[in-house]
């Protein structure tokens, strides 16, 4: 379990700095929408640093796949839950998702992980395929 809180916190340390770009990107698209006009130095800062945590976890909550006792679907459902919890708690501490569209940022959630764990498992299967009818090829 001691290895488990390093590797979360080493990977979660490591997407961390990607914090600041994510929040760049949300910046960008609040402004063009005319969400966004000016903050405050306050309200900058918060961001920045509630971006960070968000990123942190983000990448930290990787580590359950590491372990040989959680069945990948476990697994992937665990990680569903934490980043889902994660990313609807910053957003909506920023103000950054208004509360009337939890349903809709839910239902986009859910598609996307859905669709990004359908395409890793495929190109997972396809290459374990591939590997398996080499091996078969050299017997």
């Amino acid at each position: 379990m001691k290895k488990k809180v390093k590797s979360f916190i080493l990977r979660g340390m490591l997407g961390a700095w990607g914090g600041p770009a994510i929040l760049a990107i949300i910046w960008a698209v609040m402004s063009r929408k005319g969400i966004l006009t000016d903050i405050s130095i306050s309200e900058a800062v918060q961001n920045v640093w509630s971006s960070m945590l968000l990123a942190f976890i983000a990448a930290g909550i990787s580590v359950v796949h590491d372990s040989q006792r959680l069945p990948k679907p476990t697994a992937a459902l665990i990680q569903c839950a934490v980043l889902y919890a994660d990313y609807l708690l910053i957003y909506l501490f920023n103000g950054w998702l208004p509360s009337h569209k939890i349903l809709a940022f839910t239902v986009i959630f859910l598609v996307g992980f859905l669709v990004i764990w359908l395409a890793i498992y495929l190109s997972i299967r396809y290459k374990v395929r591939k590997i398996n009818q080499k091996l078969l090829k050299q017997e």
